[in-house]
């Protein structure tokens, strides 16, 4: 794949993933908004533990949207550097199927299953 059609994917795993991210950030925003409106006495409020796990819940979720936007970032970085294609394992290629999958993968398939 050549470096502008890898770029092109990149950004738009890397779009899809901020739009992701943007709505967790809502979707917390609006938890802790409405939590302020109970009771803070999670232990004896049976929507306590709920709300307290959905929040805990949808900032995972955020968490994980914001690390993958940076392996997006280092992935477009890898592209520039003209190393995205190579495993950085054992250094041989990474299919294009993969990374088309993947774009932000970092190891090629066969390493991916000795790591299982």
């Amino acid at each position: 794949m050549d470096e502008r059609a890898a770029i092109g994917l990149i950004e738009r795993a890397r779009a899809e993933t901020a739009r992701l991210a943007a709505s967790l950030t809502r979707q917390r925003d609006g938890i802790v908004e409405a939590s302020e409106f109970t009771s803070n006495d999670d232990e004896h409020d049976p929507e306590g533990a709920t709300i307290a796990f959905e929040r805990a819940q949808v900032q995972a979720l955020l968490r994980q949207a914001q690390d993958d936007l940076a392996d997006l970032d280092r992935a477009a970085e890898r592209v520039r550097a003209g190393v995205w294609e190579t495993c950085e394992r054992c250094g041989g290629p990474i299919a294009e199927e993969r990374l088309t999958a993947l774009p932000a993968t970092r190891i090629c398939i066969a390493c991916a299953n000795k790591a299982r």
